[in-house]
């Protein structure tokens, strides 16, 4: 099954990440799994990037599902640029997007990839309403 991006929506980080050697795999190109660290690691360094730091005590942000669509190859050696996209803010989520280009091929989108994010309360392992300032954050303007 493939998911599709939507075209509505907010870019809101954009980070340059080194191809590894040793993210490589027996076929010589970036092992599957590395694309979801790639997307884990803008989301990370996205939430850093806002003054968001998760506390196992009090509220934050699991993700809950997510997926990857593999388009062309990426290989050793080189950079991706991962732009990081929001929508589709709900009553306890929203979604979280990336796509994936090297960054001596502007524009040629190598992966793209997602996941829904759920906003909780840690120590009752329950979601919670979205935050007034993060919703604001993932809401893409009309």
């Amino acid at each position: 099954m493939k998911i599709e991006i939507p075209e509505r929506k907010k870019l809101v980080y954009e980070t340059v990440i080194p191809i590894r050697w040793g993210d490589m795999d027996a076929m010589g190109h970036l092992n599957n799994t590395t694309y979801f660290r790639y997307l884990e690691t803008a989301r990370i360094d996205w939430m850093r990037s806002i003054g968001f730091q998760p506390d196992p005590e009090g509220e934050g942000m699991v993700i809950v599902n997510a997926f990857c669509n593999f388009y062309r190859q990426l290989e050793y050696p080189g950079d991706v640029l991962l732009k990081m996209y929001v929508s589709d803010p709900g009553r306890t989520t929203f979604e979280s997007w990336g796509t994936m280009e090297r960054t001596d091929m502007p524009g040629v989108i190598h992966a793209a990839g997602g996941a829904t994010t759920i906003w909780v309360d840690f120590p009752k392992q329950k979601a919670s309403e979205l935050p007034g300032w993060l919703r604001e954050l993932v809401t893409v303007p009309d």
